[in-house]
């Protein structure tokens, strides 16, 4: 009698893929764009949000959906800035899903906002693998981590939009080269556009705020 054997992996991502294009429906119908920002661990994802909290909030309405394994440290952080924000612990799975995200944004509300940024969590191998209803995907790489990561990870790098490069302040202090970043990552991803900011000290912030309001309005 033969083994029977179950593409687990891939029976998983199709399931996830229907739930996906109804969440995309729901949020189109409802005219709120969506970026899903992914990382590692540090990389920079709060802050990043924070400043375009700053930058964008005069100007649309945004929710924020914040994934991580446990705690509500983040969604914490956002709050003060009076966004509505929803908490997802994932409780040791290592990436948010479509029905994670269609819970929350139940929770949150889409009415009204124009923008809604979900933080995925830390992690450069499964949350590129998952579509969660997004217009787009946002890769951050932060500069202590090496500009060889894409070599390493090339799926979180191919499936972005945008690549946020953070920690620009750092650069003097280490031996990454940003051309050789740029050169690797274009090469995968040819239409890929590469965004370097310090979060900390605002470079660039301009430019990346700028480039997700002509997002935004793609929706409208």
């Amino acid at each position: 009698m033969a083994v029977k054997t179950l593409q687990v992996n891939k029976d998983i991502l199709s399931a996830n893929d229907l739930l996906a294009d109804n969440l995309r429906a729901r949020f189109d119908q409802s005219k709120v764009f969506v970026m899903n920002i992914m990382s590692s661990p540090g990389a920079g994802k709060t802050s990043i949000i924070l400043r375009l909290i700053e930058s964008l909030s005069d100007k649309f309405k945004i929710g924020v959906i914040e994934g991580d394994i446990a705690s509500d440290v983040d969604a914490q952080k956002v709050q003060k800035t009076k966004v509505e924000v929803v908490q997802i612990n994932t409780d040791g799975a290592c990436h948010l899903d479509a029905n994670m995200i269609s819970s929350a944004a139940e929770s949150l509300g889409l009415k009204g906002k124009d923008l809604l940024i979900i933080e995925n969590v830390g992690n450069l191998v499964c949350p590129a693998e998952f579509r969660l209803g997004e217009n787009v995907k946002v890769m951050i790489l932060s500069i202590p981590e090496g500009h060889d990561k894409p070599l390493k990870y090339p799926l979180m790098f191919t499936e972005s939009k945008a690549l946020i490069l953070n920690k620009m302040d750092l650069l003097p202090f280490t031996d990454f080269n940003v051309e050789e970043l740029r050169k690797t990552v274009t090469a995968m991803n040819p239409s890929i556009r590469i965004f370097p900011v310090s979060a900390k000290t605002g470079e660039g912030i301009d430019n990346l705020a700028g480039w997700l309001a002509d997002q935004i309005q793609t929706t409208k």
